[in-house]
């Protein structure tokens, strides 16, 4: 049951019955049999999962032998969990090609999924925005824009940010006919209701045992990338190539690469999770880790197949 569960919470799978775990080897079930035991299943995940599972449970010839396999669609209604351990203890997801419990984070990820809601578009509890908040919180907005352009040309094409924009993006959501922030919102002020901090270090050689220079980053996500993003910056090297007559200052990693993995970590890092995103600066690489799974089903080994 914990599988047929676990299935359901991610991407769906089959369980068959009749091939032997370890060998693969095909074994069957009693032809005879199998009516009651396509029963007896449909009747133990009724039972036994809630909210309810509805299996698609049939008969295939495999080698002379009859099997029985059980196809679990990806469930609509998350977090599907065991009645027997409730849903504090069972819940249960695919890792890896196995079945293990989701802890606190994943339940609650579930939960906004089968609520088919989004965290950052959810009211922010406990946390007001005036007009005035609103309005300067545009105007940031407006300034990270013209801040980052590249060229006059580029700055011209930058508009005002508007809270009827904040609107439609889920930065505000509209509540009794007043405008509420959102998680989003908190995250783009630096709100202390939420947590999201950068911790940046130089560590000594290329194990993180000793560190020589050591930060950490809270306030406005846009504005902690940008300190983050500086931090490297200062403590990668720097070299030098010539072209023709002048020379031109490199840094061993490409700058844009820099702020585009640092932008990652902020942006597809989960804010349910408590932890910090961590920059590490070695001899030999740079190192940037952020809180949060990989999407259920995923897998590195599946990432690399493309």
């Amino acid at each position: 049951m914990k599988t047929i569960v676990a299935f359901a919470n991610g991407q769906g799978g089959m369980l068959v019955i009749g091939v032997e775990d370890d060998t693969r080897k095909i074994v069957g079930v009693d032809k005879d049999a199998a009516f009651n035991i396509m029963d007896s299943i449909a009747n133990a995940i009724s039972d036994s999962c809630k909210p309810a599972i509805i299996p698609d449970i049939y008969m295939q010839t495999l080698e002379g032998a009859t099997i029985i396999i059980v196809d679990i669609e990806p469930g609509r209604q998350r977090p599907y969990y065991i009645a027997t351990e409730g849903l504090q203890h069972g819940v249960y997801v695919r890792v890896a090609g196995t079945t293990r419990p989701a802890d606190e984070t994943m339940v609650k990820e579930l939960l906004f999924e089968g609520n088919n809601r989004f965290f950052d578009k959810t009211v922010c509890l406990g946390l007001q925005a005036s007009e005035a908040d609103i309005e300067s919180l545009c105007q940031q907005m407006k300034q990270v824009a013209l801040r980052n352009c590249r060229s006059d040309e580029e700055k011209a094409l930058v508009k005002d940010v508007t809270a009827k924009q904040l609107l439609s993006w889920g930065v505000l959501v509209e509540q009794e006919g007043k405008l509420a922030p959102t998680n989003a919102y908190a995250i783009l002020i630096g709100a202390d209701v939420l947590h999201c901090t950068f911790q940046c270090a130089v560590f000594k050689d290329n194990e993180r045992i000793i560190f020589v220079d050591r930060r950490e980053f809270t306030g406005p996500v846009q504005d902690i990338i940008e300190d983050a993003y500086q931090f490297v910056l200062r403590n990668i090297h720097l070299g030098a190539v010539i072209e023709g007559l002048y020379r031109q200052d490199v840094y061993e990693i490409p700058p844009a690469a820099i702020r585009e993995l640092i932008i990652n970590a902020a942006v597809h890092r989960s804010y349910l999770d408590n932890g910090n995103i961590q920059v590490g600066i070695f001899d030999n690489r740079l190192e940037i880790t952020s809180p949060g799974k990989l999407p259920i089903g995923q897998t590195i080994a599946k990432m690399r197949e493309g």
